[in-house]
């Protein structure tokens, strides 16, 4: 029987799961898996595939692309599935399963730093991704007379979020997800529609972008953190599922699996067309954001720049929304502050300032998507959940499970050592000439 002292914990630890951004509420609709799994997925990063085909080659490109889907979309089935191995059991966050399948400490030392990096680094991305946006339109309404700097662009979008992290939990900012999904399939239907209809350029070119072996090979790896970038939306996947009521009759993984075929149905009718068509237009001199490849006509360019926008704002949120969950569980489990929306709003807008301020200091686009897609979303989205996998399940050697597992971990260890080695150099190179809050 169980005591009142017992009771009383349970009752508290139940009151504080209620405020917890992940945990309070549990009534989402399988087609919000889709639209949160979209904005999480189809971000800036699809902007940058024509570029990182163009450093692939066509062969190579078409290759990894298509890999990268495949492999990534059976590594998020994996994850979906453990979601509830545990009978009468979730685990609503990525380091919960990550303590499952290697023990308390050693699945948060693993799984805490790399997700932490991902979902601040992604952060930071969008913040600055989000300021060019805002510079593009201005630029384009002025004809280029727009004498405001980048940084101010940035702090206007970090702005929006001042208001927006006011947002309670997941299922508050859905209405913003569904918004970002729209956005993201419009934009990226706006980028090869425009390349289409703009033809293939006079003196298109499809050979390596380097007139040197080593810039060559230096591009190729950063390249593979592009693709990398692309596909990250394994980060914040299980934080989704917590969202889905589950029953033993009915459990989460149905509408949540629903919910990532439709999502991964939207991926691939954003980046096929978006990266094939867009190398093929351009060919090597395509830019680092197909965007800004398409100069004309202008209210085309305007719409895209609006629509990205709009996308990042909710992609932000998205996964700003598993870092408040970390930081305010530790808050109120470790450091026992009472879990008042004063402490909510005061974490969240420094975390707001903090991740406005790095983009302010470093907008280096590029470089950072490959840096940051190499370095950690390979792990998280390609191979990490593997070696989970193969830890709790232990399938029968040299199955298909088990060569399955094997061949996701060796692509996602490769694709982690070569593509930040690209992408320091990409920023290396970009910080030479850069002039710190120009």
């Amino acid at each position: 029987m169980a005591t009142p002292a017992i009771d009383d914990k349970l009752a508290k630890q139940k009151e504080i799961d209620d405020w917890l951004p992940i945990t309070s509420s549990r009534n989402a609709k399988w087609w919000y898996s889709t639209f949160h799994n979209v904005t999480a997925m189809v971000g800036a990063g699809v902007l940058s595939l024509p570029y990182a085909l163009s450093e692939l080659g066509w062969g190579p490109g078409v290759v990894i692309l298509v890999l990268s889907w495949i492999i990534t979309l059976y590594t998020l089935w994996q994850m979906v599935e453990m979601h509830e191995m545990v009978p009468g059991k979730r685990f609503d966050r990525y380091h919960e399963l990550g303590q499952h399948a290697f023990g308390e400490k050693l699945g948060l030392y693993i799984v805490v730093p790399q997700q932490l990096i991902v979902e601040i680094g992604v952060c930071i991305v969008y913040m600055v991704t989000g300021g060019k946006s805002i510079k593009k339109v201005v630029d384009v309404i002025t004809e280029g007379d727009n004498p405001i700097k980048l940084t101010y662009f940035i702090m206007m979008f970090g702005g929006v979020h001042f208001f927006l992290v006011l947002l309670p939990n997941f299922n508050s900012i859905s209405g913003i997800s569904v918004a970002a999904a729209v956005m993201s399939l419009s934009y990226s239907t706006i980028a090869w529609v425009a390349s289409l209809h703009k033809g293939v350029q006079d003196g298109v070119e499809y050979g390596s972008k380097s007139k040197n072996t080593s810039g060559a090979v230096f591009g190729f790896f950063t390249a593979l953190g592009d693709v990398a970038f692309a596909y990250a939306g394994h980060n914040v996947v299980l934080e989704i599922q917590a969202t889905i009521p589950s029953t033993p009759e009915k459990p989460s993984k149905g509408p949540m699996w629903k919910g990532v075929i439709f999502a991964y149905i939207v991926v691939a009718l954003c980046y096929f067309p978006v990266a094939l068509i867009g190398y093929w237009i351009f060919g090597n001199k395509v830019e680092d954001n197909i965007l800004i490849s398409l100069e004309k006509p202008g209210w085309l360019i305007v719409a895209a720049n609006i629509f990205v926008f709009i996308h990042v704002v909710g992609s932000y949120q998205i996964y700003a929304m598993p870092v408040f969950d970390m930081l305010e569980t530790v808050l109120v489990k470790k450091l026992h502050f009472k879990p008042t929306k004063i402490l909510r709003y005061s974490t969240r807008l420094l975390y707001v300032a903090f991740t406005m301020f790095v983009g302010m200091t470093f907008p280096f686009f590029g470089g950072l998507l490959g840096f940051f897609g190499g370095f950690v979303f390979a792990p998280t989205t390609y191979f990490l959940p593997c070696v989970m996998w193969l830890a709790i399940y232990k399938p029968k050697r040299f199955g298909f499970s088990w060569w399955a597992n094997w061949i996701c971990i060796i692509v996602g260890i490769l694709l982690m050592i070569l593509a930040p080695i690209g992408a320091l150099r990409s920023i290396i190179l970009s910080a030479k000439n850069y002039q710190f809050y120009s």
